[in-house]
């Protein structure tokens, strides 16, 4: 399952790589929260114009198509520092110290492997649809507008790619955790206990207050 996860930081070279890192994701992070809420203005003009004018917005599901990458995967690096993905914990949550950062070094480079497949894959995806010949350099577009296909597909390579650094990072985390046998390695999510995270919780609520 997904939980609250901690981060920790120092001076050392993985930490400095780590904070820079997250200054994108962060960025690519609010770039997709922009693409939730553009879908959600398209939608009111889209119905407003439907219901007052009978005039829906022209190409309105060739937008949403063009988002969704931008929503599902621009995203996904900053879910994974912070150790929001959707994990099963029945295993690792019983392993302590170095036992716990080996099991987690084999699962992470588990994950790499298979980023490293979805970056070839996606692409080569990517490839077919774009030519520096073509109009708007597409081999292919949208059915209804005609929108190029290509910046949507160009999208998840590279945000799989930054995904992939993510992981690096981490690997590199994890292995300085089985070498020193720290129970608090920097750069890697440290997930947090119910207590823990209840307690975090709290905290928060009494700092807005």
């Amino acid at each position: 399952m997904a939980g609250q996860a901690s981060v920790l930081s120092d001076q050392s070279w993985v930490s400095r790589l780590d904070r820079r890192l997250l200054a994108l994701e962060t960025v690519l992070a609010f770039l997709a929260g922009l693409a939730v809420f553009g879908l959600m203005v398209l939608a009111v003009v889209s119905v407003s114009g439907r219901n007052l004018m009978n005039q829906p917005l022209p190409g309105y599901v060739d937008w949403i198509e063009q988002a969704m990458p931008l929503i599902a995967f621009l995203g996904i690096s900053y879910v994974q520092r912070n150790g929001g993905h959707i994990r099963m914990d029945i295993v690792i949550g019983r392993l302590k110290g170095r036992a716990l950062w080996l099991a987690e070094f084999v699962t992470t480079f588990a994950v790499l492997i298979l980023i490293a497949a979805l970056i070839w894959g996606s692409w080569a995806h990517f490839d077919r649809s774009f030519d520096w010949d073509a109009r708007w350099f597409s081999r292919d577009s949208s059915i209804d507008i005609g929108l190029p296909i290509w910046p949507a597909k160009l999208i998840v390579p590279v945000a799989f790619s930054i995904l992939g650094l993510r992981l690096v990072l981490q690997l590199w985390g994890y292995v300085r955790a089985i070498v020193t046998g720290t129970d608090a390695p920097v750069a890697v999510p440290l997930i947090q206990d119910a207590a823990t995270q209840a307690a975090a919780e709290a905290e928060q609520l009494l700092e807005k207050d």
